[in-house]
């Protein structure tokens, strides 16, 4: 088999975390919903083991007993100068293929997330690549061969930065993988998909649209 690869996923502090998707469900607290957004993320790529190994950087405590649970390796954000920041931390030192996830892919599907590791490996010898979000300006994973730098530029219009910076798109058709959630509009889309178990629970008997 392959050497596994390393996905590094960023979690802010709940307090400070998806702060658009603030009041995305009714009656839930934010901090709730921030944390379950992680658990299912982290959930689907646990379930991609034993392709992947997972590395978490994050500061919050609830986060961490999470990650642990998942079979994460946690590192706390010592740069704690952003994402970028947060990503760069988690990927140093990391030997073979290195992804950066973005933490908030709710009705992510671990078949998908495979493919697109496996897409990334057919990309030419030490080119980074990337998968955009569904409206396409936006980032939702970025991969990078041994050897290279992840060198992320998450961020508004993250796309077309990755993109300018050498780094080629991924086209699959991955749904579930693009479909990241910084709005309550956002969270509906991922609904019709279908969420993970833990924000599933929060957003039952909450209206969906």
């Amino acid at each position: 088999m392959s050497q596994p690869w390393t996905v590094v996923v960023p979690v802010k502090r709940l307090t400070a975390a998806k702060t658009r998707l603030r009041g995305g469900l009714p009656g839930v607290p934010h901090e709730e919903l921030a944390l379950a957004l992680a658990a299912d993320t982290l959930a689907a790529v646990s379930a991609c083991a034993p392709l992947v190994q997972i590395r978490v950087v994050t500061d919050d405590p609830r986060v961490s007993a999470l990650a642990r649970l998942a079979g994460a390796q946690v590192l706390p954000d010592a740069p704690d100068a952003g994402l970028n920041a947060a990503f760069r931390h988690g990927a140093t030192g990391a030997a073979g293929w290195v992804a950066g996830l973005t933490a908030d892919l709710p009705a992510l599907r671990p078949a998908e997330l495979a493919a697109a590791l496996a897409e990334a490996r057919r990309t030419p010898a030490g080119v980074r690549s990337f998968v955009s979000d569904a409206p396409g300006s936006g980032t939702v994973l970025l991969a990078a061969p041994p050897g290279v730098p992840l060198d992320p530029r998450f961020g508004p219009d993250s796309a077309t930065a990755h993109a300018a910076s050498g780094a080629r798109a991924l086209a699959g058709d991955w749904p579930s993988l693009r479909r990241d959630v910084d709005t309550a509009d956002d969270l509906l889309a991922a609904a019709r998909l279908g969420l993970g178990p833990r924000t599933a629970a929060l957003a039952a008997g909450c209206p969906t649209g």
